[in-house]
């Protein structure tokens, strides 16, 4: 008869066992070196006993890996996967089988840390180079960045840097109208706090008299227009202003580009170079420029350089460092970037070259022509005369509008609601002729015969079509089959340092695990293949997925609520102070501007509380690197009425787990504040102390740090917040909400969705 207890035989301790790396003994030496004789003697030694957690979290079981992927499995399956017409800057891709084996779904590219460490990170900064080649070359502009966030947050970015080179006298910024509305959502949270005055309209509102610092259009349209703006650039900076030009690489392939154009910056997102939907995200937005705004550019920028011996090498010529030396003066307060995807949007470049993408922008363009002939010869009306991948057809009235979008899903494509009378239909690559003819049926136009098809119109005229040479470098011609491509892959990681070879002893980034379980669900198409507006019912799945998790990251931390939509820690920064500022002014304190923030703390949180619209007031720490209580009471005495909130780090940037939090949390609460604790560093917390118990009133999170989400070389990451109930009201809303207490921080409504598979798992 066995002598194993049955309960051994059932225990769910295995993935703990097998990917946790240091052994019992490796334990016990440790603890031996640290002179405590066990890890409760240790906590108590470091943690302080008045903000420790009683009680264990409320979490449930654990549950064995496969249990866990086979309940994951059970809400993936909850997702539809309906044809997306949308548009609106998502669209349909076909991410080439290479590139997701071999760097999607590559420990060595997606466990690799920020490349801070050149010498170890030349593969990377390659990759990297490639994608802000690919940028420049299709906008026509000299200078990229590595990426940003999302489309949203880079037209804000675009809208800043604007302001700090224009010579206009004025806080006015112009914003064509058609432009993505949750684009327009994302401008409206950014401007408000700092004094930008958005004027939203047709380019006629250039003339006003009172002019605009800057402007935004958008190559093409939101509603699909195909339209020079030249004449309206040239207008712009006659007045002393700066212009931008939001632009969707594809079109940017066949039509004239933004730099041709005379725009200054131009944005947009890379998500349709080989990156799914994923409900929203992650994807690798972009901003390009001329060289004399390379300075002003937020993120970071891939330079080529030489080495102490003469040869070429390349390095971050310029990094997001600028807000531990500006502060409160910094341009931006991001500080990372999504490199993961930019390769991977870089790469599917490299793979299809210049001839490969004019094939699949040339039949995208096609195909929208042949679906708008199909759609007038049906008597159907266009709003515009020319076109890319998008076409309007206004109705005439509401009720025609919504038996268009319930006809197109009959007949199984999901389509954009533009407004009470309209409706709007986008292709991609994954588009078909079979796709047209069954959208221009369902719709009530008259799909063409294939014998026609090649003698309908072109939506780009002659002179809409660019006629430069692009992407002629090497890398954009060598690498167009698989084993060659499968060798340069090779060959770039072979040149990096990667948890898949060791340790990084660089960065708390890099401190924890990317469990392979963890990352399985996010190339599953129930996950990958979402559109972020797509009806909301198609997307239970997600649905109880981002439940689960902000319920269970509220159990974790001790609030009230959480949102996961802020797709950076940078963002979340930003969303948090957002809803402390919307909280006093709810209450009539308008006046309550000033942030207190610790001369210890990460530079983001000055840059995030001047973009919130706070006055920061730098407090000492002392010697051991706690925040200096003595001068916290004296910069209440001398702020008084004025105090709005303290951003604190804990345990501090100095990996310090201050005695007197508590006290510090009550002082500014008995002054009216509100405490922010940046949770960057939450990974020390977890099941021991929780932020909102101890008298913290909202934090962000970063779950690349905390729960597994993988650096990818300087990002994917999400950075979402939990508030105190009172705070809850104040979360940032969804982009196309109308009239919300708070806006939009993000483009998506849940930020980058794609991965939040990983931190729950």
């Amino acid at each position: 008869m066995s002598t194993t207890p049955l309960s051994d035989l059932f225990e769910t301790s295995e993935f703990v066992r097998r990917h946790i790396g240091p052994s019992p003994d490796e334990l016990a030496h440790m603890l031996s070196v640290l002179g405590a004789d066990d890890s409760a003697e240790l906590l108590n030694q470091t943690l302080p006993e008045s903000i420790r957690s009683t009680e264990p979290l409320a979490l449930g079981e654990p549950v064995p890996e496969h249990e866990a992927i086979a309940r994951m499995r059970a809400m993936a399956n909850k997702n539809q996967i309906v044809t997306s017409l949308i548009g609106m800057g998502y669209h349909g891709t076909i991410t080439p089988p290479v590139i997701a084996r071999n760097v999607l779904e590559n420990p060595a590219w997606y466990t690799a840390y920020t490349p801070y460490q050149p010498e170890i990170s030349q593969g990377r900064l390659e990759a990297i180079l490639n994608f802000q080649t690919v940028v420049t070359e299709l906008t026509g502009l000299d200078v990229a960045n590595a990426s940003l966030l999302d489309e949203g947050t880079a037209a804000a970015e675009a809208m800043t840097m604007a302001r700090r080179q224009s010579k206009a006298k004025t806080q006015r910024f112009f914003v064509h109208h058609d432009t993505h509305p949750q684009t327009l959502a994302v401008l409206r949270t950014r401007a408000e706090p700092v004094g930008v005055e958005l004027v939203i309209g047709d380019v006629d509102l250039l003339d006003d008299e009172a002019g605009v610092f800057g402007a935004l259009f958008s190559l093409p349209t939101s509603t699909g227009a195909v339209i020079d703006w030249s004449a309206a650039i040239d207008r712009v900076h006659e007045a002393g202003g700066v212009t931008a030009v939001i632009t969707d690489p594809l079109a940017c392939v066949l039509a004239t580009p933004p730099g041709q154009l005379g725009a200054d910056i131009a944005i947009g997102s890379a998500q349709r170079f080989g990156v799914p939907m994923g409900f929203g995200g992650p994807h690798a937005a972009f901003v390009a420029a001329r060289e004399k705004s390379a300075r002003s550019m937020p993120g970071r920028i891939v330079g080529v350089s030489t080495d102490t011996a003469g040869r070429p090498a390349l390095r971050l010529a310029l990094q997001t460092r600028e807000q531990h030396i500006r502060r409160e003066k910094a341009t931006s307060n991001i500080c990372t970037a999504q490199v993961l995807l930019a390769n991977i949007a870089g790469l599917y470049a490299a793979w299809h070259g210049r001839t490969g993408l004019e094939r699949i922008a040339e039949r995208v363009q096609r195909l929208t022509s042949i679906a708008a002939a199909g759609l007038t010869s049906g008597g159907l009306a266009l709003r515009h005369t020319s076109w890319f991948d998008t076409l309007t057809i206004d109705l005439g009235d509401a009720t025609a509008a919504q038996a268009a979008v319930d006809s197109a899903l009959g007949a199984g494509f999901n389509i954009r609601r533009v407004d009470d009378i309209s409706v709007a239909i986008s292709f991609d690559e994954t588009s078909t002729l079979e796709h047209v003819d069954a959208i221009v049926a369902a719709l009530g136009g008259t799909p063409v015969t294939r014998a026609d098809v090649d003698g309908v119109p072109d939506g780009l005229g002659a002179q809409q079509r660019r006629t430069d040479e692009f992407l002629t470098q090497a890398v954009f011609d060598r690498y167009h089959s698989e084993h060659e491509m499968l060798r340069y892959l090779r060959r770039l990681s072979d040149k990096d340092l990667a948890l898949d070879r060791t340790m990084i002893p660089l960065g708390s980034c890099t401190m924890k695990l990317n469990a392979t379980s963890e990352m399985l669900p996010i190339t599953w198409p129930e996950f990958a293949n979402i559109h972020p507006f797509a009806p909301i019912d198609q997307a239970a799945g997600y649905v109880e997925l981002i439940d689960d998790l902000e319920a269970r990251l509220a159990t974790i931390t001790g609030y009230a609520a959480v949102s996961l939509q802020p797709n950076a820690g940078s963002q979340g920064e930003f969303a948090g102070l957002l809803a402390i500022r919307a909280y006093h002014q709810a209450n009539g304190d308008d006046d309550r501007t000033v942030c207190l923030i610790p001369e210890s703390a990460h530079g983001t949180n000055a840059a995030s509380a001047v973009m919130a619209g706070f006055d920061v007031i730098v407090v000492a720490c002392d010697e051991g690197g706690n925040v200096d209580l003595s001068d916290v009471r004296a910069k209440i005495d001398e702020h008084a009425d004025r105090l709005g909130a303290v951003m604190i780090t804990y345990p501090s940037t100095h990996g310090v787990f201050e005695v007197e939090v508590a006290d510090l949390c009550a002082l500014i609460h008995d002054a009216g504040g509100q405490v922010y604790v940046d949770g960057a560093n939450l990974n020390a917390l977890v099941g021991l102390a929780q932020p909102g118990r101890f008298g913290a009133d909202v934090s962000h999170l970063n779950l690349h740090k905390t729960f597994c989400i993988p650096h990818g070389g300087g990002g994917p990451g999400v950075g979402p917040i939990g508030v105190g109930a009172h705070l809850a009201p104040y979360l940032p809303a969804h982009p196309l909400a109308s009239d919300p207490a708070v806006g939009a921080v993000s483009a998506a409504p849940f930020g980058s969705a794609g991965i939040l598979p990983i931190p729950w798992m």
